[in-house]
C-alpha cells in the first residue's frame, strides 16, 4: 500500500455526532500538569545513577540533560502553542514527514508515556511498604492504576484540579525536605567515594538523569483542552521548565551532601532514607515526609496516566490503532477506552520488569520522540514559513539544534549501556509498523491525522 499524505480538515477528522474533548485547562493547571507529570522524578528513579557514576559523574549527566531539556522546551514550545493538538510529536512529526514520521513519533511517545506508569506505580508500592510492611507492593501498584483510571475518566477540569492541588503539594513538601536537610549538608560528602567511576560512567547514567525531567513533552497531549492554547502553553512550558530545574538540582546535590550517598543508590524511596539518615529514624518529620512522599508520585502516576491516554485517543483517531480508543465518554467527555487498555498494557510491564530496565525504556521511548519532534520544527520551518508560531524558538537555529545534538548523543550512548532493552524497542516498533502496513492499513483506507491551524 502506497503512503497517503491525504490529511482532514479540523472538523472533519470524527463523524459530527462523536463527542470531542472539552477546552478547560488554565495556565496553573497545565503548570500542574506538566509538573505533575514529571515530579516523581525528583523522589525516586534517579539515585540509580550513582550505582553507575557516582555523584560527580551523575552530577555532570544532569547538568548535561539539563542542557538538554531547556533547549529541548523551547524548541517544542513553538510546535506544541502552532499545532495544539491531542497527538503532539505524532501531529508534528505527520505534518511534517507523512504517515512514515507520523508513526515512528506517535511509537515512541506511547512507549515513553505507557512505560513511565508502571515504573511510578512501583516506587508508590515501595514507598507503601516502607511505610507499612503489611502493603504489597505490586498490590499497591495495582490499586494505583484503577483508582487513577477512574479519575481520569470523570472529565479534564476535574483532572486538572486534582492536578493543581497534588502538585502544589509535591512542591512544597520537596522545598520543606531541602530545608530540613540542608543544615546537614557537606561537599565533601558529595565528592566521597567516587574513586572507581569514569567517564563511561556518565553516560551509563544519563537515563537515569533524563528521569528528572521525563514526561514534561507530555503537556502536548492535552494541549486541544487548553483554553486560548497559543497564550497558555507556552506559559505553562516555561514555568514548568523552571519549577523542575530547581527541584532537580536541589534534591540530588542536597541528598548526595548529608552521608554516605552509596546507601540510597539502590532504594525506591531515597528522600525518606536521607531524612532518617540526619533526623534519625524515629524523627516525626522523617515518619510524616515517607506519608507526603506519596504525593510526588500520585501527582505523576495521575498525570502521566493523562497523558497516555490522549496519545492513544490521537493515534486511534488518524487511524493508526483501533477505532475505539478515540470514543469519548459522551458524559465526561474523556477517552475511557483509552483509559483502560493503557492501564491494561502498564499493569503488564509493571508484573514483567524491574523499575530501572522500565525507567530506560521509557527513557528510550522518550529521546526518540524528541529527535522527531525536533526534525519536525526544522521541516516546518522550511515547509510552512507562513504557519501562525505564537511562540518562536529563541536563537533559533541553534537552540533546536543544541538539543538535537544532546538527544542524538544521549540515545546512543543509552543503546550502548543498554543493548537488549534498546533491541527490544526497536523490534517492537517493527513489529508494530508491520501490523499497522498489513493489518490495519487496508481496513481504514488512506491514513488521515487531525491537523490544527
Amino acid at each position: 500500500m502506497e503512503e497517503s499524505h491525504e490529511r482532514t480538515a479540523p472538523d472533519g477528522a470524527q463523524p459530527p455526532a462523536q463527542p470531542g474533548l472539552r477546552k478547560a485547562v488554565s495556565t496553573l493547571q497545565l503548570w500542574a500538569i506538566a509538573v505533575g507529570m514529571v515530579i516523581s522524578g525528583e523522589y525516586f528513579g534517579w539515585n540509580y545513577g550513582w550505582a553507575v557514576a557516582g555523584t560527580v559523574g551523575f552530577l555532570i549527566a544532569t547538568l548535561l540533560v539539563t542542557v538538554l531539556y531547556l533547549t529541548f522546551i523551547f524548541s517544542y514550545t513553538e510546535l506544541t502553542s502552532a499545532i495544539p493538538d491531542a497527538g503532539g510529536p505524532f501531529a508534528y512529526a505527520y505534518r511534517a514527514f507523512g504517515p512514515t514520521g507520523g508513526f515512528i513519533a506517535g511509537f515512541a511517545t506511547l512507549i515513553d508515556f505507557l512505560m513511565a506508569p508502571p515504573a511510578i506505580a512501583a516506587a508508590l508500592g515501595a514507598y507503601a511498604h516502607f511505610l507499612n510492611p503489611a502493603l504489597p507492593v505490586l498490590g499497591v501498584g495495582v490499586a494505583s492504576y484503577v483508582v487513577f483510571i477512574g479519575v481520569n475518566t470523570l472529565g479534564i477540569r476535574e483532572s486538572a484540579n486534582f492536578s493543581v492541588i497534588i502538585t502544589i503539594l509535591s512542591v512544597v513538601e520537596l522545598l520543606v525536605f531541602m530545608a530540613l536537610v540542608a543544615p546537614a549538608y557537606k561537599t565533601e560528602n558529595v565528592l566521597a567515594h567516587n574513586e572507581s567511576f569514569g567517564i563511561g560512567g556518565v553516560f551509563a547514567a544519563l537515563p537515569f538523569a533524563i528521569w528528572f525531567y521525563l514526561a514534561i513533552e507530555g503537556v502536548a497531549m492535552v494541549a486541544e483542552e487548553v483554553r486560548d492554547p497559543r497564550k497558555t502553553i507556552p506559559r505553562g512550558y516555561l514555568l514548568s521548565i523552571g519549577t523542575l530545574v530547581v527541584l532537580a538540582l536541589g534534591t540530588m546535590i542536597l541528598c548526595a551532601g548529608v552521608g554516605d550517598w552509596r546507601q540510597l543508590s539502590q532504594l525506591d524511596y531515597p528522600l525518606p532514607e536521607t531524612l532518617a539518615m540526619v533526623l534519625g529514624r524515629q524523627n516525626s518529620w522523617a515518619k510524616i515526609f515517607a506519608g507526603l512522599g506519596l504525593f510526588g508520585l500520585i501527582a505523576s502516576f495521575h498525570a502521566n496516566t493523562l497523558g497516555y491516554s490522549r496519545q492513544l485517543f490521537a493515534l486511534a483517531r488518524a487511524g493508526y490503532l483501533p477505532r475505539f480508543l478515540a470514543t469519548v465518554n459522551p458524559r465526561f467527555q474523556t477517552p475511557h477506552w483509552s483509559l483502560i487498555v493503557g492501564g491494561l498494557i502498564g499493569l503488564a510491564a509493571l508484573f514483567s520488569g524491574t523499575t530501572g530496565q522500565i525507567i530506560t525504556l521509557s527513557v528510550i521511548g522518550a529521546l526518540v520522540m524528541y529527535i522527531s519532534s525536533l526534525l519536525s520544527l526544522f521541516a516546518l520551518r522550511r515547509k510552512e514559513p507562513n504557519l501562525t508560531r505564537p511562540f518562536q524558538t529563541p536563537l533559533y537555529p541553534i537552540v533546536p539544534m543544541v538539543a538535537l545534538v544532546l538527544s542524538i548523543v544521549c540515545l546512543i550512548a543509552i543503546a550502548y549501556f543498554n543493548p537488549e532493552l534498546s533491541l527490544l524497542f526497536a523490534g517492537l516498533m517493527a513489529v508494530s509498523w508491520l501490523l499497522f502496513r498489513k493489518v490495519v492499513a487496508p481496513y481504514i483506507g488512506s491514513v488521515s491525522t487531525r491537523v490544527v491551524d
